[in-house]
């Protein structure tokens, strides 16, 4: 599968969350339909079929995604 560039994903992610601000501030039938392109967009882009599953997968493949992910680390106090 193709990845889209960390960059894109990067837009992609930015206008998602203004255009659900400004739709639910405004509620216009425009901003609903952009805001339908680029979720439909990003779940492309992401290979998933879900806005919220691709907003997961599209932050996870920003760069410093997971930094602090320690789920590998020895849990045990020595």
């Amino acid at each position: 599968m193709l990845m889209a560039h960390p960059a894109v994903l990067r837009e992609l992610l930015d206008e998602y969350t203004a255009l659900r601000a400004l739709e639910a501030s405004e509620g216009s039938e425009a901003t609903r339909q952009r805001l339908d392109d680029v979720a439909y967009t990003l779940c492309v882009s992401t290979g998933t079929r879900d806005i919220d599953a691709a907003v997961i997968a599209a932050r996870h493949r920003l760069p410093g995604a997971r930094t602090l992910d320690d789920s590998v680390l020895d849990t045990v106090a020595t």
